[in-house]
């Protein structure tokens, strides 16, 4: 979050970005964070943390999608090299999301393999029909990170590290108005 604080603020660091860096991850990586987040090109994960190399997972689908594959990429660092911590990063005006809130309230499916995208956000698009407050759009990109983070946070591999503090899964939602991460649910202590 200092770094996001520094992406907003404009004062950049740009941390672990030079040759001295790649030399040091070139052997073994050892990432503090695993980010899940969106493939929209406005929010990479990298630069709104002010991150650099070997410090960050990241996996980008269609409005935070998952599915076997996703999931375990978001396991790979907690169960192999005791990263501990998870963002699932959702954001404003999200296409994805909306794309697949007009499929489902329409009947209209979308196109090739879109259609999977739109299947695996339905709970959060059912959740933002439940809550029918606000932005419609905007309620079921916050759905769709709240239950991503909680479905991760009880993933039979994943629970026992986060049963005993080794781990946190976060659900965070990022303001392409202001570049601001706020956390959503699973902040640790």
């Amino acid at each position: 979050m200092d770094g996001n604080k520094r992406w907003v603020s404009g004062e950049l660091q740009h941390p672990d970005r030079d040759p001295n860096r790649r030399q040091f991850v070139a052997q073994k990586q050892e990432p503090f964070g695993a980010i899940l987040s969106c493939i929209d090109s406005r929010v990479p994960p990298e630069l709104l943390f002010d991150t650099g190399l070997g410090d960050l997972y990241v996996m980008r689908t269609g409005g935070e999608a998952v599915g076997p594959v996703v999931t375990g990429s978001v396991e790979y660092g907690p169960m192999t090299s005791g990263t501990p911590l998870i963002v699932v990063l959702g954001h404003q005006r999200c296409g994805a999301v909306e794309a697949a809130y007009n499929s489902i309230r329409d009947g209209n499916p979308l196109p090739g393999n879109l259609e999977a995208i739109t299947k695996a956000l339905r709970p959060a698009y059912e959740q933002a029909v439940r809550e029918s407050g606000g932005d419609p759009v905007e309620t079921m990109a916050r759905a769709q990170v709240e239950l991503t983070a909680a479905d991760l946070r009880s993933n039979q591999d994943l629970a026992p590290l986060v049963g005993r503090g080794a781990l946190a899964v976060v659900g965070a939602y990022y303001s392409l108005d202001t570049g601001k991460v706020e956390v959503l649910a699973g902040a640790p202590s």
